[in-house]
């Protein structure tokens, strides 16, 4: 999956154990600029220094997958919990193209090609 956002917070690096490290960040999606989502993101092992060269309010382009998993508590009760790993991340400047059209050149009326 794939959006288009603006990082509103990058979390430090966590070593959650010896080999294993993950990086959160949140953006602001803004599908409907009416209801802006704020979702947060983590990052995984390398991937987490992809975020070192973005800072908040850039634009940003994500590509991560969503995953789920369950969970059984001490009361014996299933809980369920949704994940969004990025795993790449890259500049989004496409609004600098978009909105633009192509110029074309009017022929006036009397250069008729015919």
């Amino acid at each position: 999956m794939t959006i288009n956002g603006i990082i509103e917070v990058i979390y430090d690096t966590a070593q959650v154990k010896d080999t294993f490290r993950k990086r959160e960040f949140v953006v602001k999606y803004a599908n409907n600029p009416d209801y802006p989502q704020f979702l947060k993101f983590e990052m995984v092992q390398d991937s987490c220094d992809q975020l070192n060269k973005f800072k908040v309010g850039d634009k940003v382009k994500i590509d991560f997958d969503l995953q789920g998993r369950a969970w059984v508590n001490p009361k014996g009760e299933t809980v369920y919990f949704n994940s969004l790993r990025a795993w790449k991340l890259s500049s989004d400047n496409s609004s600098e193209t978009q909105g633009s059209e192509p110029e074309f050149n009017e022929i006036p009326e009397e250069d008729v090609p015919f």
